[in-house]
């Protein structure tokens, strides 16, 4: 595994982890919403139901990754377009995101907007699986959930775009969905406490600045072969 893969994939982690703020007011009502739909089961049952949900929400980000990461090395290599401008592009999503994460510029919204319009094609499919009663249910909602639309989920298939292949792009993307895990899979004080600490103000700017100087950095990484 070559160095610059592992530290993609340490960014893709943490990316996921102080982006997950974004993701409590996405998703954090489905997440209650879904374990109140649950039936009267133990702690341990729900848990497990819970992460089912996030095993099917993850595959279809892996999914996503897999399919963007196929198509940058493939389709638009073909077609004449260098690596050069895809991962100049990961960079500038990367740098949306971080202005996202610090609420200076919502950009990505835009990008949800467009989602959208996937999504309201699969939540009918999902609410026909409530409640959620069995594993295969909880997963089969969790891989309609990874198309919910989200403009953190846009910018992170960005780089996939740029991974290289189809490999590399899923495991981003796999490595970002485990990076949200703690936020999806707290509720209740856990998550009323977890969403006021990422809410804070040196909390968001200290997120956002960490992913701005990746982003330069991913925007560097490309620059540097035409200009050295």
């Amino acid at each position: 595994m070559s160095q610059e893969l592992v530290l993609n994939l340490l960014a893709a982690l943490s990316i996921g982890f102080l982006g997950s703020s974004h993701c409590l007011v996405m998703c954090g009502g489905i997440a209650s919403a879904l374990q109140l739909s649950m039936p009267q089961l133990t702690f341990l049952q729900q848990l497990k139901l819970q992460l089912m949900l996030s095993l099917g929400r993850l595959t279809t980000y892996s999914f996503l990754g897999a399919l963007t990461g196929a198509f940058g090395a493939a389709v638009l290599v073909k077609l004449g377009i260098s690596l050069f401008w895809l991962k100049l592009l990961a960079g500038v999503l990367l740098l949306l995101m971080a202005l996202y994460v610090a609420r200076l510029w919502f950009a990505l919204t835009l990008l949800e907007k467009l989602g959208a319009l996937v999504w309201r094609q699969i939540q009918p499919i999902a609410k026909s699986l409530l409640p959620l009663d069995s594993s295969a249910k909880a997963v089969a909602y969790g891989l309609s959930w990874g198309f919910l639309p989200c403009g953190l989920v846009y910018s992170s298939l960005g780089w996939s775009l740029a991974s290289g292949s189809a490999l590399q792009g899923a495991v981003l993307m796999f490595a970002f969905g485990m990076g949200t895990l703690p936020a999806m899979l707290a509720v209740g004080r856990f998550a009323q406490s977890l969403s006021r600490f990422k809410n804070k103000q040196w909390v968001r700017v200290s997120a956002a600045l960490l992913l701005a100087l990746y982003a330069l950095y991913t925007i560097a990484i490309a620059i540097a072969p035409r200009v050295f």
